[in-house]
């Protein structure tokens, strides 16, 4: 069974937040989870490496990116979208 870009990314979030998959709701924040700084350039990592994308995300400054970590849903909607973009191009 092929596991949907969602699933993917919850489990590249709860693994970096070392909890499991299924506490990883999409209407959480990554600080809900608890992931710092350091977390958050490792969730960046995994899902470049999971999907092959390269995301725009600014380590130094988390609010200058264009890719959206408010959220484990938006955080969805925006590898979705680069999916997408990639498969496009």
């Amino acid at each position: 069974m092929t596991k949907t870009v969602g699933e993917k990314v919850k489990e590249i979030i709860a693994e970096q937040a070392m909890v499991d998959v299924a506490e990883v709701k999409d209407d959480a924040t990554l600080d809900d989870l608890g992931l710092d700084s350091l977390a958050l350039v490792e969730v960046v990592f995994g899902i470049e490496e999971a999907f092959d994308l390269s995301v725009p995300y600014n380590a130094n400054d988390p609010s200058d990116s264009e890719f959206d970590l408010s959220s484990v849903q938006s955080v969805i909607s925006a590898v979705e979208g680069l999916i997408k973009e990639q498969g496009a191009a």
